[in-house]
């Protein structure tokens, strides 16, 4: 059985990912900015993306804020990488995570190994990937220019 699949450039792969990279980002400081107004919080915090430093406590108004912010966006832009690169969700979704977990060591100057920053970034993940293949599969299933699980 051959693989009858359309293959990408790697231009267009480069070019989806540097999309997804932005929407990430963008998406992230929003949902950011629309917690921290709706928890009342006194000051912004540019660097909420890579904030794994927070104490963890229910009680924390700023980690809420983190996880909230972190699980919205990762929702969010499962469905928003579906429109985008259609029925490769998941290969987008790890890439960025790989890339957002590199720019936050960069960032923080230290490895995160706080298990619950882990744990908020999995579950992330899995909801970016279920949801946004979920609806490129609903959106897609018509689109025969891209393999089925009948073709291998």
């Amino acid at each position: 059985m051959a693989f009858k699949g359309k293959v990408s450039s790697t231009k267009n792969v480069l070019l989806h990912l540097l999309l997804c990279l932005i929407i990430f980002y963008s998406v992230y400081y929003m949902t950011a900015s629309v917690c921290f107004g709706a928890f009342r919080l006194e000051t912004f915090d540019g660097l909420i993306p890579f904030d794994f430093k927070t104490e963890p406590s229910d009680s924390n108004s700023k980690y809420l804020v983190n996880l909230l912010s972190m699980e919205l966006t990762y929702f969010i832009c499962g469905l928003l990488f579906a429109v985008v690169v259609k029925r490769w969700v998941w290969d987008y979704a790890i890439t960025v995570t790989f890339v957002h977990v590199s720019l936050t060591s960069a960032v923080m100057a230290e490895f995160p190994l706080v298990w619950q920053w882990w744990l908020a970034l999995g579950s992330g993940l899995f909801l970016m990937i279920s949801n946004g293949q979920l609806l490129a599969y609903f959106a897609c299933r018509n689109d025969h220019s891209y393999p089925t699980f009948e073709s291998y």
